[in-house]
């Protein structure tokens, strides 16, 4: 069976253009569960064969669905359907914790390590006195190898005892010196990626993104935490459950 026969062909007798045809087929596969995550597409000469359209046609409906957040583009790989990370603002949890409790690998790239003098923007997130020293961490987040977020920590110098100690898991080394935040708020707005996130991302520059501000509390109501991650928008959602207090 091919692949138009499995997801289902265009109609001829429908006016509207053939590249929203398309779109609306491989939509309605994504949604049916026909086409899972991380599924590839045949390549667009080969949907271009199979749906007997022009690949322009194909390039166009592809080029929506990406935009969309459907469909995701690897470099030298092909195109597949997006997976995206459902992330939950009831839980205080690390991005690592969050990859593992869904299946999915997490390792990051560091991009900085460093100590130095509180900036007036950590001192105000961090109720720090001026000249205090601070961590900073900056990385790019990876889950199962595709690009997740990039992502920059501000920690009181207080709370670790070098970088060092930070490999991995940033909460790990906070818990392991019990200074990991007990509690947090979270701000996050839309955002388009500047050129320099963008490439570091592997995404376009203006592509839609989440850019969330968290501010992590320990038990005694010190600020342990400073933390602002720049996420995907087309793999990754934020959830959030709401129940009736009345």
């Amino acid at each position: 069976m091919s692949f138009a026969e499995s997801v289902g062909r265009l109609a001829k007798e429908d006016p509207a253009p053939l590249y929203l045809q398309l779109q609306r087929v491989l939509r309605d596969a994504i949604q049916n569960r026909q086409l899972l995550q991380d599924d590839a597409i045949p390549a667009e000469r080969d949907l271009a064969e199979d749906f007997d359209v022009s690949r322009i046609t194909v390039r166009k409906a592809i080029d929506g669905l990406v935009t969309e957040g459907l469909l995701m583009r690897r470099r030298g790989a092909g195109t597949f359907v997006a997976s995206r990370v459902e992330k939950s603002f009831s839980k205080l949890s690390s991005f690592s914790e969050d990859m593992m409790s869904r299946g999915r690998k997490p390792h990051s790239e560091w991009v900085s390590k460093s100590l130095g003098a509180v900036t007036p923007e950590e001192a105000l997130s961090l109720g720090l006195s001026p000249g205090a020293p601070v961590f900073r961490f900056q990385r790019i987040r990876y889950a199962d190898g595709q690009t997740m977020a990039l992502e920059q920590s501000a920690i009181p110098g207080y709370c670790l005892p070098s970088l060092d100690v930070v490999t991995t898991s940033l909460y790990q080394a906070l818990e392991k010196t019990g200074h990991r935040p007990v509690r947090a708020l979270q701000r996050l707005r839309a955002v388009n990626f500047t050129p320099e996130q963008a490439d570091r991302l592997m995404v376009k520059p203006g592509d839609a993104g989440l850019f969330i501000e968290r501010r992590g509390f320990l038990a005694d109501g010190r600020t342990a935490e400073f933390t602002q991650s720049w996420y995907r928008g087309d793999a990754y959602d934020v959830v959030a459950e709401l129940n009736d207090i009345s």
